[in-house]
């Protein structure tokens, strides 16, 4: 009998494991990571932390994700918002756009560069690197803030930006310490 408890107890605990893995590759792909890590080889970029967005997910949850590269964890996750442009009537698809007044969101990956403070007070400029995002600076697509967007996951959907990933403003705080303490650029992938 006791055997029997120590082999059920060894087999919950294996499930569970496996289900909060199963679970963090669904929000945060394992692919999407290692495609990351691979782009970053070599470069002058930080090689240890890289922030996520995964537009596939709901943008009520959480769906950002600041990630320790070297140990494979998530240092903070958040709700961020994407461009009112983005949203298709009648659907829980994204479109996504490069384009000057489209206020859509724009897929790939960003140099996270310097932060300023504007009309929304702190935020980071972002430099597109792909064909998808290429014009960033242009757009004055940036990483920031708005009171709108929630701290915590809710099954309504966040508010919208004008193209620009907004966050909470607790969450901006808590990215600004990994983004300001960072000897080199940040890169920030979005993806769908």
């Amino acid at each position: 009998m006791k055997k029997f408890i120590v082999l059920f107890l060894f087999i919950i605990s294996c499930s569970t494991a496996e289900s909060q893995v199963n679970s963090k590759s669904d929000i945060l792909p394992v692919a999407k990571v290692l495609e990351l890590k691979n782009f970053l080889k070599g470069k002058n970029y930080n090689q240890d932390i890289a922030i996520f967005i995964n537009f596939k997910t709901y943008s009520g949850k959480y769906r950002y994700f600041v990630y320790d590269l070297k140990n494979n964890k998530i240092l903070q996750k958040a709700i961020v918002s994407h461009g009112s442009g983005s949203v298709i009537k009648n659907s829980e698809a994204l479109k996504f756009s490069n384009t000057e007044g489209s206020y859509q969101s724009s897929l790939g990956k960003y140099e996270i560069l310097n932060s300023y403070n504007g009309k929304f007070g702190k935020a980071y400029r972002l430099k597109g690197l792909d064909e998808g995002n290429s014009n960033a600076v242009e757009r004055a697509i940036v990483l920031h803030s708005l009171g709108c967007v929630p701290d915590q996951e809710s099954p309504n959907p966040a508010c919208l930006s004008l193209g620009c990933p907004m966050l909470s403003q607790n969450a901006l705080l808590q990215t600004a310490e990994y983004l300001d303490h960072s000897k080199q650029p940040v890169i920030m992938y979005a993806f769908y």
